[in-house]
């Protein structure tokens, strides 16, 4: 059985395909972010899932495309953790940007990601490329979920936030200082703590004044940070993936048409559309046999 998964800081869903591609298994787990998390927490994501724990010995190969696993150290932690984890299996660990290209066109194209975090890489139809390394939430990350989340807790507590949505926003959330900075500075993944916040805008019936201006603030710094570094995008198309992007989409869409680029599909999670190119290759695979 094959095991394809697409993981987050917040989030992980996989899905299992039997020999001849067909769909036998979908599932959650928690965020597998190896870049964030430690080996222990990994280790009891996984096995928290009793549909994983099931059919763990059965797994003959893992396909795991995931944030954080764009550099060497926390990929091969992650890939260790699934070997072991999946004895039988042969493990390839990729960086989430592999999985945006595969669930968007096989074409070039620019294909960025927007949900707990961002990144963009440009695909030339053969291989990705990127030419700044991502330094996560802390420094980059700019559109993505936490980004919104920093923005709406900076403006609260600077008293920027008009007055009726600040109390709305107060009421949902635990505000108190000294515990939002447990969560920041004590606790395990502090990003995705951030980006909880974030949902705040989506969860209101309007995107007023005020949210269109932090979403526009963000997606543009996004532009013209991440996405005018590639020559490429003035030439081709630029593919979102990601839930940020996907409740975004008006103000994605309007911005890069004021700089003159070429919006491409939009897609909120690329989990169906990478069944979809597993599928393909598998049953390739079994007709050329």
């Amino acid at each position: 059985m094959y095991l394809i998964a697409d993981g987050g800081s917040t989030k992980c869903d996989w899905v299992v395909l039997d020999h001849l591609g067909n769909l036998i298994l979908e599932t959650k787990t928690q965020g597998l972010n190896p870049s964030v998390f430690q080996e222990e927490t990994l280790w009891n994501r996984l096995h928290a899932n009793p549909e994983l724990q099931q059919i763990r010995e059965k797994i003959s190969s893992v396909e795991f495309y995931g944030a954080g696993c764009g550099t060497t150290t926390p990929t091969k932690k992650l890939k260790r953790i699934l070997q072991n984890y999946f004895p039988k299996a042969k493990v390839l660990v990729d960086e989430d940007t592999m999985a945006a290209v595969k669930a968007i066109k096989q074409h070039p194209s620019l294909v960025c990601i927007l949900g707990t975090g961002s990144n963009v890489c440009f695909y030339d139809g053969e291989k990705i490329t990127n030419p700044v390394a991502s330094l996560g939430y802390s420094v980059m990350d700019e559109a993505s979920g936490n980004f919104f989340g920093k923005k709406l807790l900076q403006d609260f507590f600077y008293q920027k936030m008009p007055k009726r949505i600040a109390e709305a926003f107060e009421q949902k959330f635990d505000l108190n200082p000294d515990e939002i900075k447990k969560h920041l500075y004590q606790r395990e993944n502090p990003n995705a703590y951030l980006a909880n916040f974030a949902s705040f805008i989506f969860t209101q019936n309007e995107i007023n004044s005020y949210f269109y201006g932090v979403l526009k603030q963000g997606i543009v710094e996004f532009i013209e940070n991440r996405i005018l570094l590639f020559e490429e995008s003035k030439k081709y198309p630029i593919h979102f993936v990601g839930s940020i992007a996907h409740f975004s989409k008006a103000i994605i869409k309007e911005s890069l048409r004021e700089r003159g680029l070429e919006s491409g599909e939009i897609i909120k999670n690329p989990i169906t559309h990478l069944i979809t190119y597993h599928q393909n290759k598998i049953t390739h695979g079994v007709k050329k046999n």
